[in-house]
């Protein structure tokens, strides 16, 4: 199948990878965009795992208002060098972030900063409203478990579904620009300020 110019540019724009892998994952899926899509994440998450533990010692803080002002968004992404520090790629990788911030509000970038106590208490919610609705104490705890996780990914910003394309997670789109960069990279910290809160 020829691939065009123009699928080429689509699938960049939808997946931030680069022009000569966006040309090969369509090449492989047969024009399918769908598939490319699919196949691009998976290369570029396993190109990412192979970067995980790379030194981060460069990068960016970024920010976002929103809202007139109401709500605004500090977050520091860190790299290996400065030179994809300063890249367009990398910057608008920040912004988008902050501004994922400060949509979704999440409250740690990972699950190791979720105080522990806090998880302890939607616990034992959890496991009282299970109780309060009569399920046997066997299943219970594989119930509160997936809840646990679920609360994770509505508090955890790395796995929050990401509010450009819900079908990835932020961790997800981390993954994708590592591969498309070719560095390690890592989402340090944030702040979130919003009026009135």
């Amino acid at each position: 199948m020829e691939i065009s110019a123009k699928m080429v540019k689509e699938l960049r724009d939808a997946t931030g990878a680069g022009m000569m892998d966006c040309k090969k994952a369509l090449k492989e899926c047969d024009g399918d965009a769908d598939k490319a899509v699919e196949y691009l994440r998976k290369k570029g998450i396993a190109s990412a795992a192979k970067k995980e533990g790379r030194e981060t010692g460069q990068g960016i803080v970024g920010h976002y208002i929103h809202m007139g002002g109401k709500v605004g968004v500090l977050v520091e992404v860190a790299c290996e060098t400065d030179f994809v520090a300063r890249t367009d790629d990398f910057q608008e990788f920040v912004h988008n972030v902050a501004m994922h911030i400060a949509a979704a509000a999440p409250a740690a970038v990972s699950r190791d900063e979720v105080d522990g106590a806090v998880i302890e208490k939607e616990r034992e919610i959890y496991v009282a409203q299970m109780k309060e609705q009569g399920k046997p104490d066997n299943i219970i705890d594989k119930i509160v478990e997936g809840k646990v996780d679920k609360y994770y990914s509505e508090i955890v910003l790395l796995e929050q579904k990401y509010v450009k394309d819900p079908d990835m997670t932020v961790e997800d789109y981390l993954k994708s620009i590592i591969g498309s960069l070719g560095e390690n990279m890592q989402i340090k910290r944030f702040a979130r300020f919003q009026i009135g809160s």
